[in-house]
């Protein structure tokens, strides 16, 4: 069962930063994934160093594993100060620690009750309270739960659930059921959305209810989906033995999941040893990425290095929809879940020409920079497997 998870946000009106906090992390070896929603108090700088310093504390005491999530999550809520104005907590936090067989841990303290669907309707959980033995109006919520495929957990701050609060439309704000409504008629329309358009959905739907559709509060929606895992691979550069190109030909055609090709004499290898024609686009413009060729039974053919840089450039600045070779590449990676590079040891000259630009880099670089921003930023699975 692969863990699909994503965080949308959206700044509070005429601020700078972001008030809430989210981080998650993938730990490959244990087959688990931590993640923590923090809201810091108000909106603005102060919030955001709250919420980043309560989520990270919170998601290092975790994964040492030398303490479990709820004796974590009781230090961190016995530890938060209150501010003497409002008198509240500097910050509130939801953090999840689940693996790969649904066996998930969820810690609640100040945010707004997670979320559970299973086959569209909303499970109840039951939960042990933890009170703060520092402050009287302080309680931890814990729950246990066994996840099943097919099954969604969302979280957020209250910037959701109170968007809309005072105005004309819903005075006492969208709540906790609204929110539900939300998600089960997208869920009814789309049952196979993906968490990040389903985030995505949400906090635009909360600022659409908020007055003029300026957000009064930092919106932050978090979004697990436990399901089949989507595989792809991404074959890129002659094997350094050339005697072994049938052998990975036959692994190339042989994977179960999506397929695609970076570079022109690696296409030339699988068009040879499986006997496959490649279809070239002649449609190519000077000055821009070459286009995409055409295989059968291989989802995108790319050229390599160049299309590869600029794939990196897009996936590091966050760069979507742009439609040339990189921008396909691009959406490719990001909707599968696990990732597998092939990547051929074999130098070629061609990238020791000094007339390519400074920025291009060998190709092992690459594909080493890109599984770290996969992993890090996007949550992906990545193995490389170099030949």
């Amino acid at each position: 069962m692969f863990i699909d998870i994503d965080c949308s946000q959206m700044k509070k009106y005429n601020q700078n930063a972001f008030g809430d906090y989210f981080i998650s992390k993938r730990y490959p070896d244990e087959a688990k994934l931590i993640a923590v929603l923090s809201d810091g108090l108000g909106s603005g700088i102060k919030a955001n160093i709250l919420s980043c310093m309560t989520a990270t504390m919170l998601l290092k005491f975790i994964e040492g594993d030398q303490i479990p999530i709820s004796k974590a999550a009781e230090i961190i809520m016995n530890s938060l100060p209150v501010c003497k104005v409002r008198h509240i907590s500097y910050s509130t936090f939801s953090a999840i620690e689940v693996d790969d067989e649904g066996n998930a841990k969820i810690v609640e303290e100040g945010n707004p009750e997670f979320i559970w669907i299973r086959n569209g309707e909303v499970m109840r959980p039951e939960y042990k309270s933890i009170p703060s033995k520092t402050f009287k109006n302080r309680c931890l919520k814990v729950y246990k739960l066994k996840l099943e495929l097919g099954d969604r957990l969302i979280t957020c701050s209250d910037g959701v659930t109170q968007a809309g609060l005072g105005g004309g439309r819903l005075k006492l704000g969208l709540r906790r059921e609204g929110l539900i409504i939300l998600i089960q008629d997208k869920l009814k329309e789309q049952p196979d959305i993906s968490s990040t358009e389903l985030s995505k959905y949400l906090i635009n739907q909360a600022r659409n209810i908020e007055t003029d559709r300026l957000p009064k509060d930092d919106i932050s929606c978090s979004v697990i989906y436990f399901r089949e895992p989507r595989k792809a691979l991404v074959f890129t550069g002659p094997p350094y033995h050339q005697q072994k190109d049938k052998e990975y030909a036959e692994l190339f055609a042989n994977f179960k999941g999506k397929k695609a090709i970076a570079g022109g004499t690696t296409a030339n290898l699988i068009s040879r040893e499986l006997n496959r024609s490649i279809t070239m686009d002649t449609t190519i413009s000077i000055g821009k990425l070459p286009s995409c060729s055409y295989m059968d039974g291989v989802d995108l053919v790319t050229e390599g290095i160049l299309t590869l840089t600029k794939t990196l450039e897009y996936l590091e600045n966050g760069t979507m929809d742009i439609d040339n070779a990189a921008g396909k590449l691009v959406k490719f990676l990001l909707d599968s879940d696990c990732i597998y590079f092939m990547v051929g040891a074999k130098l070629n000259q061609a990238h020791y020409d000094p007339a390519l630009p400074i920025e291009i880099e060998i190709r092992k670089n690459i594909i080493k920079k890109m599984a770290c921003i996969l992993r890090e930023k996007y949550f992906k699975k990545v193995n490389i497997h170099y030949m």
